[in-house]
């Protein structure tokens, strides 16, 4: 039921002219190799190097299905606060058109319901010009169907992260920049990869 609301609300923001529908979620890149399946010769044992420890470069991400625009910040942790500052470097970043908003489509992180509620439930006043550039729709628990920029950080992780050794957090957060900042022009690749059904 709340699935079927969402996606018609969804459906709405698409066809407002005045809104313009953004996808938004969090990611955490690890140092450490993650393995995933390779062809390889038969019999072979192929074996890809991994730094030990946990350490990690987070990101926060927000794209533009009808153009494929990918725009990320690295927030360091993520909380209220972050949410609020990735937010307003969002709208410095990639500023509305005039006369339009930014409808953001989030999930129900414990992070993002305190962001809402600062900014749209009590509309407190020192947030007016996030209010001012944005609405937003919480994704219904448990749905990261209904988020596509899941499929951004899914080919991110295919194409430069899995069966790769990195030396250094630097070096992963290197790769991972240049390659975000390719999306961040309209192009196809994302555009057709975070097409929505009901934005058909």
């Amino acid at each position: 039921m709340k699935q079927g609301m969402t996606l018609k609300k969804m459906t709405q923001a698409n066809q407002n002219e005045k809104l313009i529908p953004v996808f938004q979620d969090e990611v955490h890149f690890q140092v450490q190799t993650t393995i995933t399946k390779k062809w390889a010769e038969k019999g072979s044992e192929p074996k890809v190097m991994s730094r030990p420890g946990k350490n990690n470069v987070a990101y926060s991400g927000f794209v533009i299905p009808e153009t494929g625009e990918l725009t990320v910040t690295k927030p360091g942790w993520f909380n209220y606060e972050s949410v609020i500052q990735n937010f307003r470097e969002f709208i410095k970043t990639k500023p509305c058109p005039d006369g339009k908003k930014y409808c953001i489509i989030l999930d129900n992180a414990p992070w993002h319901k305190k962001a809402i509620c600062l900014i749209w439930t009590e509309a407190l006043a020192e947030y007016s010009d996030i209010r001012e550039n944005m609405e937003y729709i919480s994704l219904p628990p448990y749905s990261p169907d209904l988020n596509p920029i899941e499929q951004v950080w899914r080919i991110t992780r295919r194409e430069k992260t899995h069966n790769r050794y990195f030396s250094s957090l630097e070096k992963l957060t290197n790769t991972l920049d240049r390659y975000f900042s390719g999306f961040f022009n309209p192009n196809k690749q994302l555009r057709n990869l975070c097409g929505f059904s009901c934005f058909a």
